[in-house]
């Protein structure tokens, strides 16, 4: 079922109504606005994955990947019963997210054609009491009614693996060169599994490459930049 969260972002890229659920060969394309195709994508970017890939032989696409930065739980009893309580969760996300994402996505991006958008978003999550299932070994403990979006904290747009690189927010100066996973978590202050992923969708996207290894230790430097890059 479609979220609130989903249509909202879908209509609020689209310049018209008709440019909406539109029909492209054997796909059914988010919203297309001045000949870009757009696909809205709060589920896993893999599934999509083969999609975009055949889409962008023919066409400019942008994938919109929203981020849940900041949610408020909204808990009824009934669908139509009032309103229990509202809470906001406390974790956040963060736009280091989109490379647990991009590790499944690195044979579609980058693409010349391809503009990969992330926005920050706040939602509203409206959960229900879970349905009785006596066959689940493991309860659940509520099921989500909807997600609304109520605001967008910020929006990044990545068009390559350059950009990628400005989305850590690090100084790369200020880390060894060549460097390893390890230095990599310390300078992004996050566990070393997080700093590793990272790692991995730099290299395979060519923002870094390895140069070496210390003990089964791999060591990466940072590609140099193109000039329109460089200039930017």
């Amino acid at each position: 079922m479609e979220t609130s969260l989903h249509r909202q972002l879908k209509q609020s890229y689209a310049l018209h109504a008709a440019d909406v659920e539109v029909t492209l060969g054997p796909y059914r394309i988010d919203a297309i606005r001045d000949g870009e195709l757009i696909e809205i994508q709060h589920g896993s970017l893999v599934s999509i994955r083969d999609k975009i890939g055949q889409l962008l032989q023919t066409h400019s696409v942008r994938v919109v990947k929203p981020i849940i930065y900041r949610k408020r739980i909204v808990k009824q009893k009934t669908a139509d019963g009032k309103v229990l309580s509202r809470r906001f969760s406390p974790s956040r996300g963060t736009v280091l997210e989109i490379f647990d994402e991009l590790i499944y996505f690195t044979k579609v991006f980058p693409h010349p054609q391809l503009i990969l958008e992330v926005p920050l978003v706040e939602v509203e999550e409206w959960r229900l009491p879970p349905k009785a299932n006596r066959r689940r070994r493991r309860k659940a403990t509520f099921r989500v009614k909807d997600v609304v979006l109520t605001g967008i904290e910020s929006t990044h747009q990545i068009v390559d693996s350059f950009q990628l690189l400005d989305l850590l927010g690090i100084d790369f100066q200020q880390v060894p060169d060549p460097f390893n996973t390890e230095d990599l978590a310390k300078a992004l202050d996050v566990k070393r599994w997080i700093a590793q992923r990272i790692a991995y969708v730099l290299r395979e996207t060519a923002a870094i490459k390895e140069v070496g290894k210390t003990g089964n230790t791999f060591l990466y430097t940072c590609m140099p930049a193109d000039e329109d890059h460089a200039a930017a």
